[in-house]
């Protein structure tokens, strides 16, 4: 997936990164109060201290409108080629407030708190029961969830459950045995400066492999070091690390402060760019471990990979080649007092939040106040609810589903999925830049997709995991090495094709290029994505768009890259291919074109497989809509059409508000475009938007028809 997910096989629908805070985050958007609605939402309470704070409670099903849509949050002084966010969502955008726990707010987030509102139902509704079974998974969530909630323990203990990891750092005192020591941490707190997990191979997507690639880096990404824009962001950050220095007693702790920042900068003048990490043939390279250490010197690779647990395999992959000659060189000119001091640094961060309060403040504080612009923390509930579900999240999906999932959803889900893999088949057949060779191979892929919806076949077993109710750090620890040794033994199985990289109470969704799959968690559908009583042409904009934007990941500028089997190959010809980078580059160089805020235009080339997915969603959606018609006229409701209603239906999915601090993170660091641009940056390419909102030349987003992009 794409995160929005998990290395280069995974294209995370809808997501940015940059909110993920509470999990979700995301290009929200709003719902505006209209009819029924207004009886199911109360959006926001302002306490007496002025505060502002997530007022909705229920759990619920929003609603939209009579037909889908709420067509009083539009803002018809806006002309739509202007500003077809503001037309379609301005007087909802303009009643939203943005909670002070949070660093966005819109549907994605709304939806969120819905899935976070009926999971504590559910958790609270298990630790108030006395008949639970000992070491069942309801006894697990409900002890997990007691475990954050038990602030007097967690106080008592403060630094104490760090003081094994601080021994053992300071026993590291050699390059050697620092090495070691961040294997053995693999899957606990620790840091590394290289990233190694157990994935799929791409070459192979029947076996997994090990993979390995650049790390270290404590702020969001190597633009943060390296931009004289992110200065101040830098230092706020040297600041904070100081801070947890001297909490934790390392001696020297703003002196060593520096030297980390320092040692962090000269990584993250090695590492690649974000756009060069999204390049799969490029992060694709073959190496033994022998090879590798022979090739970047300076770093004890083998001591490392076994005390990773992977010492013996006969191969892996290394995803930036060429950075780790330099990091491994950075390494082993570093003294070892520094890298002693950075490791005590990333273990007290990472853990902070199942410390004390002076700890979890102090992490809130940088990372969601500084760098995201947050005014308040979650409260603690809700970031106990989020620790449960990150230990036990299948266990507590399995509940969810079973409460809130409706059989007849994923059926019309089904047909929904149908209808857009015809219309994409269609399109694909008459587009004159491909030739029949590579037509016949798109077709074969799109034929050979996976499509799950709402929840997994089989569930996560988590027998083997140990859960206390008064033991918030070690169940943590203990659930990442539970997670890590299922990776671990993945290693000489074959690929499990029913796994799933999201919980059912997920709002989001995400394309899988070695499995050649797309996959709906239960949480997103849900009105303004999909509502089984909204009018068709606004699912199809919505949910429909969605499904289309993830089949739209098979054929972006990486998913295309993979055949129908899952397989990293080229299957294009080259002239074809050619055809199809230059689409891409126009694409890019429009996106190029958008400045969301002063100084900080979006990037086209980091944003490429998402603003694909999007165009591709958009246009295939309609389609879909049109054929799901079967040739009868569509109707009119309110005086709306049914291309206007898709069109709607698609911009209230991306009603957001974002703070600026947030919007200039996602822009450096996130693959997914801000959402006022995931509206307007699609629908400027399709034909039927200007007929259906008679756009003008002279309005804003005008794109003369020669100068539209038509990929998928």
């Amino acid at each position: 997936m794409k995160k929005l997910l998990i290395g280069a096989a995974l294209g995370a629908l809808l997501l940015p990164a940059s909110m993920a805070s509470a999990q979700v985050a995301g290009d929200g958007h709003d719902h505006g109060c209209i009819d029924e609605a207004c009886t199911v939402f109360e959006l926001f309470q302002t306490p007496a201290d002025g505060a502002t704070v997530m007022g909705y409670q229920g759990t619920e099903t929003p609603r939209y409108g009579t037909w889908g849509f709420d067509l009083a949050g539009r803002d018809t002084s806006v002309r739509p080629g202007d500003s077809f966010m503001r037309y379609a969502n301005g007087a909802a955008l303009d009643r939203m407030q943005i909670p002070s726990d949070r660093t966005s707010y819109g549907s994605f987030a709304l939806l969120r708190e819905l899935s976070d509102n009926r999971v504590k139902a559910m958790i609270e509704g298990l630790t108030a029961r006395t008949d639970l079974v000992a070491g069942s998974d309801e006894q697990k969530i409900a002890d997990a969830y007691r475990s954050y909630m038990d602030t007097a323990r967690i106080e008592a203990l403060d630094a104490q459950p760090l003081q094994p990891y601080l021994a053992a750092i300071r026993a590291a005192n050699t390059h050697d045995l620092a090495a070691v020591y961040m294997g053995q941490t693999q899957g606990r707190l620790g840091g590394s400066i290289f990233g190694t997990g157990i994935s799929t191979d791409q070459k192979a997507p029947t076996r997994y492999v090990v993979s390995t690639g650049q790390s270290g880096l404590g702020l969001p990404n190597r633009d943060y070091y390296l931009e004289a824009r992110w200065a101040e962001k830098k230092a706020l950050y040297q600041v904070y690390v100081a801070r947890m220095l001297e909490m934790i007693g390392w001696e020297n702790p703003t002196e060593s402060a520096a030297a980390i920042v320092a040692f962090e900068t000269r990584i993250a003048e090695a590492h690649w760019t974000p756009i060069q990490n999204r390049n799969r043939d490029e992060t694709y390279n073959e190496y033994t471990i022998a090879g590798l250490a022979a090739e970047a010197p300076g770093f004890p690779w083998q001591d490392y990979y076994n005390a990773v647990g992977v010492g013996e395999v006969p191969r892996l992959i290394v995803r930036q080649d060429t950075a780790m000659p330099l990091i491994a060189a950075i390494y082993a000119e570093t003294p070892i007092e520094v890298i002693q001091a950075w490791q005590a640094f990333h273990t007290t961060d990472g853990a902070a939040d199942r410390l004390s309060n002076r700890f979890a403040d102090a992490r809130w504080e940088f990372r969601s106040r500084d760098l995201n612009g947050q005014p308040m923390q979650r409260p603690r509930d809700k970031r106990g609810i989020s620790f449960a579900e990150a230990m036990l999240g299948e266990a507590v999906g399995r509940q969810y589903v079973a409460e809130y999932f409706p059989a007849e959803s994923k059926a019309k889900m089904e047909e929904l999925v149908a209808n857009l893999r015809i219309a994409l088949g269609n399109r694909i057949r008459t587009y004159s830049w491909m030739s029949p060779e590579t037509q016949a191979a798109a077709q074969e892929k799109l034929e050979k997709f996976t499509v799950k919806i709402g929840y997994p076949n089989k569930w996560r077993d988590y027998s083997a995991l140990e859960i206390r109710p008064d033991d918030l750090f070690g169940n943590a620890e203990r659930a990442g090495l539970f997670r890590w040794r299922y990776q671990l033994n993945r290693l000489n199985q074959p690929v499990d094709k029913d796994e799933w990289g999201m919980t059912p109470q997920t709002v989001n969704a995400y394309y899988n290029s070695t499995n050649n799959e797309i996959v709906f968690p239960a949480a997103i559908l849900q009105p303004p994505f999909f509502d089984p009583d909204a009018d068709p042409a606004v699912n199809y904009g919505g949910i429909g768009g969605v499904i289309g934007h993830e089949i739209g990941h098979g054929f972006d500028d990486q998913g295309s890259k993979s055949d129908g089997d899952g397989v990293l190959r080229n299957w294009w010809t080259p002239q074809d291919k050619a055809n199809f980078e230059a689409l891409t580059a126009r694409l890019g160089a429009q996106y190029d074109q958008f400045e969301p805020i002063p100084g900080f235009n979006v990037q086209g080339g980091l944003t490429m497989g998402e603003n694909i997915g999007d165009a591709a969603g958009t246009a295939v959606g309609l389609e879909a809509y049109h054929l799901s018609l079967n040739g009868q006229p569509s109707p009119v409701l309110d005086g709306v059409t049914g291309d206007q209603r898709f069109f709607y239906g698609w911009a209230q999915v991306w009603q957001s508000r974002m703070r600026d601090d947030a919007l200039r993170n996602q822009i450096a660091t996130d693959p997914h475009s801000p959402a006022e641009f995931r509206v307007i940056g699609p629908l400027r390419n399709v034909d039927a938007w200007y007929e259906a909102f008679d756009v003008q030349p002279g309005d804003k987003y005008y794109l003369a028809p020669a100068d539209r992009v038509r990929i998928w």
